[in-house]
C-alpha cells in the first residue's frame, strides 16, 4: 500500500508553535482550547499578519515538536507499507530545508527519496493520504483520512483520525 503523510499538523505541531510564539512575543495566554474550531489568527484577527510572519522566521519549521506517538506509529507503518511524506514546502523560503532537517532528526527512517516537498498535493497518486486540510483530501483518488487539528474539528465528510493510535488501528 502507498501511504502519503502530511507534515504540518499531522506529524508536527505547527498549531501549537503559532500559539507559543504569539504568547511569548505578546505576553499573552492564548490556548489551544480557545482556538478550537478555527485557525489561531481567528481568535486574534488583529495579529493575523504577525502569525503569518512566523512561517518566514528562521527555525520555525525546524523547531516544531512531533505530535504524540507519530514517530513510533509511523515507523511501524513504514515497516509494512510504502510511505511518503508529502508536505507543501515551496511557499515559505526556509521551510524546504528546515522540513528536510526536521525529518532527519525526528523521522530518520524516512529516506530522503520518500519525501515529497511540493507546492500542490493534487499530483499525488496512491492508496492513502493522511492530511489535516480537507482541500488536499478532496481531490485525492485513494482513501482520504482527515487528521484532527483544532482548525478542522467541524469538517465533515471524511474518514477521521484523532491521533496516531487511531492511525495505527486504521492502517496496521
Amino acid at each position: 500500500m502507498v501511504v502519503f503523510v502530511d507534515m504540518d499538523e499531522v506529524l508536527a505541531d505547527t498549531y501549537g508553535a503559532h500559539i507559543e510564539r504569539f504568547n511569548k512575543r505578546f505576553g499573552a495566554t492564548l490556548s489551544r482550547e480557545q482556538c478550537m474550531g478555527g485557525e489561531v489568527w481567528q481568535q486574534i484577527p488583529e495579529h493575523r499578519e504577525t502569525l503569518w510572519q512566523h512561517y518566514f522566521e528562521p527555525g520555525f519549521f525546524r523547531d516544531l515538536r512531533p505530535l504524540p506517538d507519530s514517530r513510533e506509529v509511523l515507523e511501524e507503518i513504514v515497516s509494512r507499507h510504502q510511505v511518503y511524506i508529502a508536505s507543501a514546502a515551496m511557499q515559505f523560503p526556509d521551510s524546504l530545508k528546515e522540513k528536510h532537517e526536521w525529518l532527519d532528526e525526528h523521522f530518520p527512517f524516512i529516506h530522503w527519496r520518500n519525501r515529497i516537498l511540493c507546492g500542490d498535493k493534487h499530483i499525488l497518486r496512491g492508496d492513502v493520504l493522511i492530511d489535516d486540510r480537507s482541500h488536499n483530501l478532496e481531490k485525492f483518488q485513494g482513501r482520504s483520512i482527515l487528521f484532527t487539528s483544532p482548525h478542522n474539528i467541524h469538517t465533515t465528510g471524511f474518514e477521521r483520525a484523532d491521533n496516531w493510535q487511531e492511525v495505527r488501528a486504521k492502517l496496521l
